[in-house]
């Protein structure tokens, strides 16, 4: 069954830092745009960061994170990460990978994705 598997989520203090990962199951992953999108409480789902696939040489972020957060993957493509430091407790939430069906670039429109994960908790305590 192809799936998509977060972790790595967890409680911090404001000011420190996290590293989820995504490890995914699905076939050709490595040519698939993949994004992290963010759940916060009482809120829908918010673009966080994506990467193209093959090379990944295509990055956006949310102005949000911009300078906090970096995603990357990889060397074959099936690992997900989303380096964020600086955590805020705005950035509490719950973080899901995402890929798209094709081979993709990705975007930050939630209907591109395809493939969800269930998510990570990350809470930032004040």
């Amino acid at each position: 069954q192809e799936s998509l598997v977060e972790s790595g989520g967890g409680l911090v203090q404001p000011g420190d830092s996290l590293k989820p990962s995504c490890v995914g199951s699905v076939r050709y992953l490595e040519s698939k745009g993949m994004a992290w999108f963010r759940r916060a409480p009482g809120k829908g789902r918010e673009f966080i960061a994506s990467q193209s696939g093959m090379r990944g040489t295509i990055i956006r972020y949310a102005d949000s994170v911009k300078g906090r957060f970096t995603i990357s993957r990889g060397n074959a493509g099936y690992t997900l990460w989303l380096q964020m430091n600086d955590l805020q407790v705005e950035d509490t939430g719950v973080y899901c990978c995402a890929a798209t069906s094709l081979r993709s670039i990705g975007d930050n429109t939630e209907s591109s994705y395809y493939y969800w994960g269930q998510g990570t908790q990350v809470t930032v305590g004040a």
